[in-house]
């Protein structure tokens, strides 16, 4: 009977769900069986098409085979450049906000006339975000919505793919550039969004490359004109004590699947096996409970992120792109970076005091035992500290506004020109 088959079916399902519940339990724990559920509700409530991080009316009106040729005013003699920088929201802990910022504040010291327009997918409160850009990255320029559009500016300036889209739409006039922190087509699987990441090299920007490993491959395969600018450190911020260390830290972001926190997590796990009397600090994303004891920071200010430094002997830091600025850090603090060893790592990350090692967590385990077991500690850190004094984001500035000083020279119409008294 068709009535009896439907209860059978019911009773082979539930029978195996019961199993994998006991099994599960006796595994992981009820923890194991409330994280299930918690990622299969997500997928239930979640939409059907996600949010796009770029406006679909900005990619359809997005013509590469016909662009626009903005024009590229001078400024008046003895008047400052005007720049129009185009960026998403960000809050704390992004470092990519933060890099920009510090180049902002660099060219505003001058003599640069700095504009932050904000482009938003996500129906973001603006006004939170533009009180957090003056009083957290110590912003006092114009601050607006690209909703109401751009003014005329000699400069502007895409920070991130999905910027790049109302950049290359704009009418404004000033000439296009384009801050490359990353190959951001990587932060994605193959499919939809990594192609419509990578078609923006493809939009004639000039590009201001952030160190050197993806600097051949825009120009080689996308036609993309790079100059390029190195990585800074805040020595400032970051610097050693002389104090006691005996911990290790990892710098862990759930959201940037680049970073590689799982590894890093497994890592630890192994690493606290064998050391059980070595701290442990995670900081980032709180991390909650788990198999190992730690001490779970989550976001911290600079101030507080250099004394974990210090307290650190080895620090773990992984990315599967570009270098993260992390390891700077780290070194600055006297605190010796485990990372994961790649060509892109290597190319702008050129330290002796750098541990390179493969990107399994056995290795990367061992590495971190190996550095809280050096014999003459003291002297390795102060070492590893003197390494970085010279690397300032002041260098880096300097090399912004000379790319763009040379490239609006090159391209500049002098019929067009901006008073910079109407510009901030």
């Amino acid at each position: 009977m068709p009535g009896d088959s439907k209860v059978a079916h019911l009773r082979t399902q539930l029978g195996r769900r019961m199993r994998q519940i006991r099994e599960l339990v006796a595994k992981e724990g009820p923890k194991g069986i409330t994280d299930r559920v918690r990622r299969v509700t997500s997928e239930w409530i979640a939409p059907a098409e996600g949010i796009l991080p770029v406006r679909r009316e900005d990619v359809m009106a997005a013509d590469l085979l016909r662009p626009y040729e903005a024009p590229v005013p001078t400024a008046l003699a003895g008047q400052p450049l005007v720049a129009n920088w185009v960026t998403t929201p960000g809050g704390p802990g992004s470092g990519g906000h933060t890099t920009l910022f510090r180049l902002i504040r660099y060219l505003e010291s001058h003599g640069y006339v700095n504009r932050v327009y904000f482009y938003d997918v996500y129906g973001a409160d603006l006004s939170y975000y533009e009180s957090f850009v003056r009083n957290y990255y110590r912003f006092q320029g114009t601050v607006a919505s690209l909703d109401q559009g751009m003014d005329d500016a000699n400069i502007v300036v895409a920070t991130s793919w999905p910027t790049a889209y109302p950049v290359y739409n704009a009418r404004c006039a000033g000439k296009r550039f384009y801050l490359v922190q990353d190959f951001e087509p990587y932060f994605y699987p193959a499919g939809s969004i990594a192609m419509l990441a990578e078609s923006t090299y493809r939009m004639g920007f000039h590009g201001l490359s952030i160190g050197e490993c993806y600097a051949k491959k825009l120009t080689s395969e996308y036609g993309m004109t790079v100059e390029t600018f190195k990585y800074g450190c805040d020595i400032s911020q970051y610097r050693a004590s002389h104090g006691p260390r005996s911990g290790v830290v990892f710098y862990a972001r759930r959201e940037t699947a680049r970073r590689g926190i799982e590894l890093g997590l497994m890592a630890l796990e192994i690493f606290a096996s064998r050391n059980p009397g070595v701290p442990i600090h995670i900081y980032g994303d709180k991390m909650g409970k788990r198999k190992f004891p730690f001490t779970d920071h989550g976001h911290v200010s600079p101030a507080q992120l250099n004394e974990i430094y210090n307290q650190c002997s080895a620090g773990l830091t992984l990315s599967f792109t570009n270098v993260s600025l992390v390891a700077l850090e780290m070194l600055a603090a006297g605190c010796i970076p485990v990372v994961n060893d790649t060509i892109e790592v290597r190319t702008d990350l050129n330290n002796p005091f750098v541990r390179y090692t493969p990107a399994y967590p056995i290795a990367l385990a061992e590495q971190l035992e190996a550095v809280t077991l050096e014999p003459d500690f003291a002297a390795l850190s102060q070492a590893a500290a003197t390494s970085v004094q010279s690397i300032t984001w002041d260098e880096a500035g300097a090399s912004i506004d000379a790319i763009l000083r040379r490239a609006l020279q090159q391209s500049a119409e002098p019929a067009r020109i901006i008073d910079a008294h109407t510009a901030s």
